[in-house]
C-alpha cells in the first residue's frame, strides 16, 4: 500500500506541537457557529414551519427544475418540487408569500397551478391542503431525539471498545463537527429541511468513524511503543494520515456529484455532508487526539494496557 500513500511513508509531522493552536481555533469556530444559531437562527423549510401542499397532474411529462425555476421567479424561492406516481404528476410544497394568509391553501394552490401551466402542457390540481407547524415541531423534536440517541450510543460503544476518556474525546469532537455544520446553515441562511437534518446525522457517523480509526492506532501504539503520550499520539496521526485523506477525498467526490447532479431536493443534504466531511477530517487530526492530552482526558499507557482478565485469556490460547 506504500505507493498509495498521499504523504511520504513514515512521515512525522508534529501535530502535537500545534495542539493548543488547533484546539483554540476549533473552539472559536464552534462558538462562532453557536453565535450564528442564536443571533440569526435557521431558515427552516416547510418541513418545520408549515405551509401549503399541492398535487398537480400535467398532460405531458414535466421538468421538475423548470417548475421550480418558474415558482422562484414568482416569489416562491423555497418551494419543494418532486415527482410522484408518474412523470406527469408533481408534489409541490411551499410557504405562502408575504401578505398572504397562512391558511389560504386553496388560493395558493390555484396561483401555483396558474404559474406552472403552459398552453402546451396545462396542469390540473388534484388536491391541496395545509400542513400545520405542529407537524414541524414534532419533526424537530424527533430530530433532537435522534441526535441524543446517537451521542449516547457513541459513548457506550467507544467506552466498551476503548476507554471512557476516548469516548468523551470522540463525542466532543463529533459534537463540534455537528455544531459547525449547523452553524454554517444559520450563518448562510440556506434552507434547513429534513434532508439537511439527515445530512447532519450522516456527518456524525462519518466523523466518529474517522476518529475511531485514529484511536485504534493510538491504542496499538501505546501498547507497543516506548514513548511519551504526545509522541504516541503524534505517531498514530501520521500513520493514519494517508488513509484519512484518501477516504475523505473519495467520500467528498461522491457527495459533490450528488450536489451537482442530485437536483434541488438533495442539494441541502449534499451541502451539509460536504462541509461535514471537511470539518470531520480536520477534527480527527487536529482535535480528537489533542483532547487526549488535556486535564482529566489525558491518556496514559496504563489506561490502554490489557486488563488482567485479557492477559489470562491470552495465556490460555494454544
Amino acid at each position: 500500500m506504500k505507493p498509495f500513500n498521499v504523504f511520504p511513508y513514515g512521515s512525522n509531522f508534529n501535530f502535537m506541537r500545534m495542539r493548543w493552536v488547533s484546539l483554540i481555533l476549533a473552539a472559536l469556530i464552534m462558538f462562532a457557529a453557536i453565535g450564528a444559531m442564536v443571533t440569526k437562527g435557521f431558515n427552516f423549510a416547510l418541513d418545520f414551519t408549515g405551509g401549503t401542499s399541492v398535487e398537480l397532474r400535467f398532460d405531458k411529462p414535466v421538468s421538475v427544475d423548470q417548475v421550480r425555476a418558474k415558482l422562484a421567479a414568482q416569489g416562491y424561492d423555497s418551494a419543494q418540487v418532486q415527482s410522484f406516481g408518474s412523470p406527469n404528476e408533481l408534489l409541490i410544497r411551499l410557504q405562502p408569500r408575504e401578505g398572504m394568509a397562512q391558511r389560504d391553501s386553496a388560493e395558493t394552490a390555484d396561483e401555483v397551478r396558474n404559474i406552472v401551466t403552459t398552453a402546451e402542457n396545462p396542469a390540473q390540481r388534484l388536491r391541496s391542503g395545509y400542513v400545520g407547524p405542529q407537524v414541524g415541531k414534532e419533526l424537530a423534536l424527533n430530530g433532537l431525539y435522534a441526535v441524543l440517541f446517537v451521542v449516547v450510543g457513541f459513548l457506550i460503544y467507544i467506552s466498551f471498545r476503548f476507554e471512557w476518556k476516548f469516548a468523551v474525546a470522540a463525542t466532543l469532537t463529533t459534537m463540534h463537527d455537528v455544531v459547525v455544520v449547523a452553524g454554517w446553515f444559520a450563518f448562510s441562511g440556506h434552507e434547513f429541511d429534513l434532508t439537511v437534518l439527515a445530512g447532519v446525522l450522516s456527518v456524525m457517523g462519518f466523523s466518529i468513524n474517522d476518529t475511531i480509526v485514529v484511536f485504534d492506532r493510538v491504542r496499538e501504539n501505546f501498547r507497543g511503543m516506548r514513548a511519551s503520550p504526545e509522541e504516541v499520539l503524534n505517531k498514530s496521526i501520521n500513520q493514519t494520515l494517508s488513509r484519512t485523506v484518501i477516504t475523505s477525498f473519495v467520500a467528498f467526490l461522491t457527495v459533490l456529484a450528488l450536489y451537482i447532479y442530485g437536483g434541488g431536493s438533495l442539494k441541502g443534504m449534499a451541502e451539509s455532508q460536504m462541509i461535514g466531511i471537511i470539518i470531520g477530517t480536520l477534527s480527527s487530526i487536529f482535535v480528537a487526539c489533542p483532547l487526549l492530552t488535556l486535564w482529566f482526558l489525558k491518556v496514559t499507557k496504563q489506561d490502554l494496557m490489557p486488563k488482567a482478565r485479557d492477559e489470562a485469556a491470552l495465556a490460555r490460547r494454544p
